[in-house]
């Protein structure tokens, strides 16, 4: 079952991941430049692996989602200051390398710690 699953990733990938994901990407900044939308451009930020891959986003409860985390102030900081431009150039440098067979790895490995590299949001484990 689990080399099926892996197939269907991978058809995924060679026939919607690797152009849609560019799509969301700027997508995704270009609503969080608004106020109104910027909850939904974020949300589309941490969808990013999943459009590549398929990858399903982590589960966890809400405590263990705080857990560990930096303040929402130093967090908002960080994005308005580092983390809108940072992820853009990030985000669109991994989607680059996705298309390429060569940096495959380092993309998924990269869009993986996008809403790190966006708004130091910290995964467990």
């Amino acid at each position: 079952m689990k080399d099926r699953s892996l197939l269907v990733r991978a058809l995924w990938f060679v026939l919607v991941g690797w152009w849609a994901t560019p799509v969301v990407v700027n997508l995704a900044w270009a609503l969080t430049v608004t106020v109104v939308l910027a909850p939904v451009g974020i949300k589309l930020v941490n969808l990013v692996p999943a459009v590549l891959t398929l990858k399903e986003p982590r589960s966890r409860t809400v405590p263990d989602a705080a857990r560990g985390q930096r303040s929402l102030l130093v967090r908002a900081l960080y994005f308005v200051l580092v983390g809108w431009w940072l992820g853009f150039v990030w985000a669109n440098v991994a989607s680059f390398l996705a298309v390429t067979v060569v940096g495959l790895p380092v993309a998924i490995w990269m869009l993986n710690r996008l809403p790190a590299v966006t708004s130091l949001y910290r995964f467990d484990g």
